[in-house]
């Protein structure tokens, strides 16, 4: 396969003009200045972002296993979290924890009390975000 991919790549590389002869000439540019008008889209309004739906996620606790023991798992199979039984559940938008809760139950189903909003400030480092 070395060979296709070198065979692949030298008609790509002849194809190119040789970059030490040949030299880039940078232009200036002049832009008008933009005009601030205060109305943005429909009329100002975000009604269109409050209507919008974003995934919330509620981890419970998590573990780690060596790769062996997930092979061996199956139905019955037990995995031992690190959080205690009465500890808050963490609510996260994207890979950001913006809250904690207790869980409940609401006409049959799994659901979150929020006990607590938290500001940027609360976040422990590891939980905030580091895109970048």
């Amino acid at each position: 396969m070395p060979e296709t991919a070198q065979a692949v790549a030298q008609p790509a590389a002849q194809s190119q003009p040789d970059t030490a002869d040949s030299k880039t000439k940078a232009q200036s540019a002049e832009f008008s200045e933009a005009v601030e008008t205060g109305a943005t889209g429909a009329g100002g309004s975000i009604d269109i972002l409050l209507d919008m739906t974003i995934p919330v996620t509620v981890t419970i606790g998590s573990t780690q296993i060596p790769i062996k023991r997930l092979l061996h798992l199956g139905p019955g199979s037990v995995l031992k979290l690190d959080k205690p039984v009465d500890s808050p559940m963490d609510l996260y938008l994207k890979d950001t924890k913006f809250a904690t809760g207790s869980m409940v139950v609401v006409d049959g189903r799994f659901a979150v009390k929020i006990k607590q909003i938290l500001g940027i400030a609360e976040l422990k480092p590891e939980e905030k975000i580091n895109n970048g």
